[in-house]
């Protein structure tokens, strides 16, 4: 899952949207009740739907429903399942973190769990730098998946790599084997450029010491450059790969969320930040938000009156003209208009309605 997934969901406008969400396990013997929360939930679905449309008008989504509940590898879930579907379409994503379990009947799909996942736990790409097999990954929280595209994995096969170096009276064979590498870690950055266009993301770097040296002298990416993590994992499996680039991704996050406070102080300094749910709605809708920052779990049901404009806060959750959660409605505009989405900790913005946005002008 990327951004490009999330923007895919987000642009979606065909009632009903339909998406199951749901906490799930990642061991035996725990694993085993998620088929059944699984199969519980497809039932609220459809009864919801076969109310409000009738069972044949219903059986379209249903149906796209129950192909992606037979899709579900239950061996090999993470912490949270996402099931969405209309009719003309239908994903499934695994979560690295738990969500909260629900089905959502909408005009459009609840991302904002897609969208937290790329903040609280943000997808990165991560390179394991080695002359055997250099490969790329893409990842999210301490979960990767090696991406095998634009040449990768990729193998040093000049002289310092599986070729043998030049001998000879005069021949530095470690400054040619250093040039070598110099030229090796170019190719695997140009590759690297292709995999990741238009999809720019943190980058950590997986290796020794010496091939991160090469890597950072040749790099044209040095503005994604996150994180680096040190040693030599030619033998390690991708699952412990990903256990060792978690702490890292970690102190990213944290870094990150207290630089958008900082940046959100400065722009109520600058007079570009307002809060609460309703202004910060009726500007995105302007395409004036260029960071919207929510707390952690904050959601609010809301209805819209005939503008689209002014939201009523809204107790009964499940009525068709309730919009569950407005701010993955909100999350959504802002994206929609070119904005950026950030999370911060429950409790950063009590003094804001939990939620604020900088503003373009």
């Amino acid at each position: 899952m990327n951004r490009n997934d999330v923007k895919l969901l987000a642009s979606v406008r065909n009632y009903p949207c339909v998406s199951v969400l749901l906490p799930t396990y990642r061991m035996s013997p725990e694993n085993r009740q998620d088929p059944i929360r699984v199969k519980k939930l497809l039932k609220e679905a459809a009864d919801r739907l076969q109310s409000e449309f009738g069972k044949r008008d219903a059986q379209v989504v249903l149906d796209r429903l129950g192909e992606l509940s037979d899709q579900i590898d239950y061996h090999n879930t993470l912490d949270g399942l996402a099931l969405f579907a209309n009719a003309d379409m239908a994903r499934i994503y695994y979560l690295p973190f738990a969500v909260r379990e629900r089905v959502v009947v909408d005009e459009t799909f609840a991302t904002r769990d897609l969208v937290y996942t790329l903040n609280r736990s943000p997808s990165y790409w991560l390179l394991h730098l080695s002359e055997k097999h250099t490969r790329l990954y893409d990842g999210v929280h301490d979960s990767i998946l090696e991406i095998k595209e634009e040449g990768f994995p990729m193998v040093h096969e000049g002289p310092g790599g599986s070729a043998p170096l030049p001998g000879g009276i005069g021949v530095s064979k470690s400054a040619h084997r250093d040039e070598r590498h110099r030229q090796f870690f170019r190719q695997v950055d140009a590759a690297f450029g292709k995999s990741a266009l238009n999809d720019r993301r943190p980058l950590f770097i997986a290796g020794i010491g010496r091939y991160h040296a090469f890597f950072d002298e040749v790099t044209q990416h040095k503005g994604w450059l996150a994180g680096t993590i040190e040693g030599n994992y030619d033998k390690v499996s991708d699952h412990e790969l990903g256990k060792r680039v978690g702490p890292a991704v970690a102190d990213y996050l944290a870094t990150s969320r207290q630089a958008v406070l900082t940046e959100l102080s400065d722009a109520v300094g600058a007079q570009l930040a307002v809060t609460t749910v309703g202004v910060c709605w009726r500007l995105a809708q302007e395409g004036r938000g260029a960071k919207l920052i929510v707390e952690d779990g904050f959601e609010y049901p809301a209805r819209l009156d005939a503008s689209g404009l002014v939201l009523t806060p809204a107790d009964d959750v499940a009525a068709p003209d309730v919009i569950d959660d407005v701010i993955d409605e909100l999350i959504e505009a802002v994206i929609e208009k070119g904005g950026e989405v950030a999370f911060v900790d429950n409790g950063s913005l009590a003094k804001s309605g939990r939620v604020a946005m900088i503003l373009r002008y």
